[in-house]
């Protein structure tokens, strides 16, 4: 990924503040756009919601963002009042040294849940890192490496559309459920794009990508996407706004995809594809039973060509069809047609398993046109180590 492509406008940092504990581990990144900017955003559903999420849900929609501060290894999640003073005054201490007031200023945080945010280190930090702000690759990806927590890899995407860039990073490896998952993303452009269509683009974006993925079904306290745009003269319209969606969308997708790759100790990442339903609805629901299913997930990792998990997930969705109605493929390997066992090669199909880092399930119905692709991953013995520990 080269520098011309991504979104001009905006400078990052990321610093090692001392939120964490380990070494040189980057904790407080910092978004800053050089122009006001039209802001949406889309929020964790979990009605157990981080002090950030409450504070930018309020300033959001706008048209006169300027920065987003995010900072890893604190939740800042169920931590009550003081929780939202704590969150207020990381905006305020932004918004104090790029001169602009603290609304224009939204706020993200990730990590352990219950701890009160250690303000002496943010005070510190927050001016440390607006003064390191600026453009390019570089910066990005030390933006993008201090939201990290159990992640294994930063997550960067960028597409270029004649002559503006949608550029995204994000993060999330567990406790990874669809709406959304434990994750954070941001996505910018310097199109000079609409708030209604911003509103609009990134919640279908969302509803179509972050939230079809899942590790273990937990839905967090603090998952948000922002999305901003900063570009300057008459908002586009017509071909070339219709033109950003697929733009937006594709970069939410890959986001997406990276994330339920860097799963928490996985082998695998699991596409799903289902088609043929009644609706999108229909087969989103069926989509999820399957990849929430422990299961599946289990003969995945343990390389067991045991698809009758799979069709049993489909069966117990609560999405009416009847068993004439489904076939399977698990790679180019057709494994149920239309309600009936095929033979196949158990060998072979546990090899596609054993030697693939990516498998494909394919679920087809007869029932419509209606069809969504999710994504998810195995369950291994490393997945359980890591959250058995995670605090202690």
């Amino acid at each position: 990924m080269n520098d011309w492509h991504l979104a001009r406008g905006y400078k990052y940092a990321g610093i090692v503040s001392g939120l964490r504990t380990e070494p040189n581990r980057r904790d407080l990144a910092v978004v800053v756009s050089d122009t006001p900017a039209t802001a949406a955003g889309v929020f964790t559903q979990n009605r157990v919601c981080a002090a950030p999420v409450h504070i930018s849900r309020a300033r959001l929609p706008r048209t006169d963002a300027r920065a987003i501060v995010i900072c890893s290894g604190n939740a800042n999640a169920c931590t009550g009042d003081q929780g939202m003073r704590d969150a207020e005054r990381m905006a305020e201490l932004v918004a104090r040294e790029i001169d602009c007031q603290p609304n224009q200023v939204l706020v993200a945080s990730t990590g352990v849940i219950g701890r009160p945010l250690p303000m002496p280190v943010l005070e510190a930090g927050i001016p440390k890192a607006v003064a390191a702000v600026r453009d390019g690759r570089d910066a990005l990806d030390h933006a993008a490496h201090a939201i990290l927590t159990t992640d294994t890899k930063i997550k960067v995407s960028t597409r270029k559309l004649g002559d503006y860039s949608v550029t995204g990073f994000a993060k999330g490896a567990a406790m990874i459920g669809p709406n959304m998952a434990t994750m954070l993303g941001f996505v910018l452009t310097d199109a000079p794009l609409p708030a209604d269509f911003l509103h609009t683009t990134l919640k279908r974006a969302a509803d179509q990508t972050f939230n079809c993925i899942s590790v273990e079904g937990h839905t967090s306290t603090n998952d948000t996407v922002f999305m901003l745009a900063n570009g300057t003269g008459s908002p586009l319209a017509g071909a070339e706004l219709e033109a950003f969606e697929p733009a937006i969308h594709a970069v939410c997708a890959d986001l997406a995809r990276q994330i339920a790759a860097d799963a928490e100790g996985a082998n695998h990442l699991i596409t799903l594809d289902v088609d043929g339903c009644r609706s999108d609805h229909d087969a989103r629901t069926i989509a999820k039973a399957v990849a929430e299913s422990a299961l599946v997930k289990t003969a995945v990792f343990g390389a067991d060509p045991n698809w009758g998990r799979v069709v049993s997930a489909a069966g117990y969705a609560g999405v009416p069809f009847e068993e004439k109605d489904l076939s399977l493929w698990m790679g180019d390997l057709l494994l149920y047609r239309d309600g009936q066992p095929l033979p196949f090669d158990a060998t072979a199909a546990s090899g596609y398993l054993k030697h693939n880092r990516d498998v494909h399930f394919r679920l087809k119905f007869k029932l419509g046109t209606g069809r969504c692709t999710f994504y998810t991953c195995d369950l291994t013995h490393e997945y359980v180590t890591l959250n058995a520990d995670y605090t202690t």
